[in-house]
């Protein structure tokens, strides 16, 4: 008897939400292995990575807090990916979404205008959206593939940010530390649950989710980039424009970074540093696919995302293990995706014959 693999008919529409749950599933059993290899009880470090940043409504908040920005580049690279558009330089569009918006706020360090917040988030917004449209242009003009042009991007924008805090920006009575000044008061955003750090911009990403779904399957504009991603042939005879779709995923993909951006630096962090994101326009790729790019789907998975995240930090404090453990956990869920999408269009068949 022997087992093989044959195309399906016609792609399963239960695999392919049942994928990602069999990827978080796989990734929990390799987790309790991999803790076992480091020596560490698999019960034990199950308990601290998955069940301790659960354990009370601050933790909880700190999970919303940690899947906020998640969502929003999630939701945004979800509309390019659709479109077959792939912007992987969310993270760079981040980083200058968060320089535009804070930017804003060091420009006007006494301002006492309730307008300074929302001007904050529509400069980051144009900040990503100008990120993002330097690899759309190449793309559209010289054909130049937007994944590499969007990636190398990324190291451009955390040089700038680098030169920013060490220089022209930097705080002078910080201790020599590359950091800007503390925003005031006006350029932070108002917590939404006292004696917790989460904040308003949840509910920038939730209405963002909204707008999402509404663009990618309720308006003619979304149904032109779904076409297009899927079959481009098609899309170009019905005279739906290529290089529109390549704007819109670029600059939408941009403008979500660019607001994710400014939600952290006038957050949690309430300045400028070096390390305004841990990876989170990276980690959004994994977010957007597991949630099946539906926005829906995003906000499950951007919790599970910001749940390693967490759990990374945990068990470096409890278990000893070094912060990148949350790495591993989320290239485990990417790995198991990528194998079990492949039953989508496949399925194994139990062939009783001779070889």
């Amino acid at each position: 008897m022997w087992l093989r693999i044959e195309p399906r008919p016609e792609p399963s529409r239960l695999m392919r939400y049942l994928s990602p749950l069999l990827a978080v599933a796989l990734m929990l059993i390799c987790g309790m292995v991999l803790f076992k290899v480091l020596g560490k009880s698999p019960v034990e470090g199950f308990k601290v990575f998955f069940l301790q940043p659960m354990a009370d409504r601050y933790s909880v908040a700190e999970l919303f807090l940690k899947a906020t920005p998640l969502m929003l580049c999630a939701v945004g690279l979800s509309v390019g990916f659709r479109g077959n558009v792939w912007n992987i330089g969310a993270e760079g569009q981040l980083l200058v979404g968060a320089l535009a918006g804070g930017g804003l706020a060091l420009h006007f360090p006494n301002s006492q205008s309730p307008f300074l917040l929302p001007a904050m988030f529509m400069a980051g917004a144009l900040g990503g959206m100008l990120w993002a449209a330097i690899p759309a242009w190449l793309r559209t003009r010289f054909n130049a593939n937007e994944i590499l042009t969007s990636l190398m991007l990324v190291y451009v924008a955390e040089l700038m940010v680098s030169w920013l805090v060490h220089g022209p920006w930097k705080d002078p009575d910080g201790f020599n530390f590359p950091q800007t000044r503390m925003f005031q008061s006006k350029a932070i955003l108002p917590v939404l649950v006292e004696g917790t750090r989460v904040n308003a911009a949840l509910v920038v990403a939730l209405g963002a989710l909204v707008v999402g779904w509404i663009f990618m399957n309720r308006s003619f504009l979304g149904y032109q980039m779904k076409v297009s991603g899927q079959a481009e042939r098609a899309g170009r005879y019905a005279g739906f424009s290529a290089r529109r779709t390549v704007w819109l995923g670029m600059l939408i993909g941009g403008c979500c970074a660019g607001l994710a951006g400014v939600s952290e630096v006038a957050g949690p962090i309430g300045q400028i540093t070096e390390h305004i994101s841990p990876g989170y326009g990276f980690a959004a790729m994994i977010v957007a696919f597991v949630g099946r790019l539906e926005p829906v789907g995003i906000f499950f998975a951007s919790l599970l995302m910001a749940l390693l995240y967490m759990g990374g930090e945990q068990a470096q404090q409890y278990l000893g293990l070094p912060y990148s453990i949350s790495k591993v956990f989320q290239g485990l869920l990417l790995f198991f995706l990528l194998g079990s999408d492949v039953f989508i269009h496949f399925r194994l068949r139990l062939d009783r014959g001779r070889k």
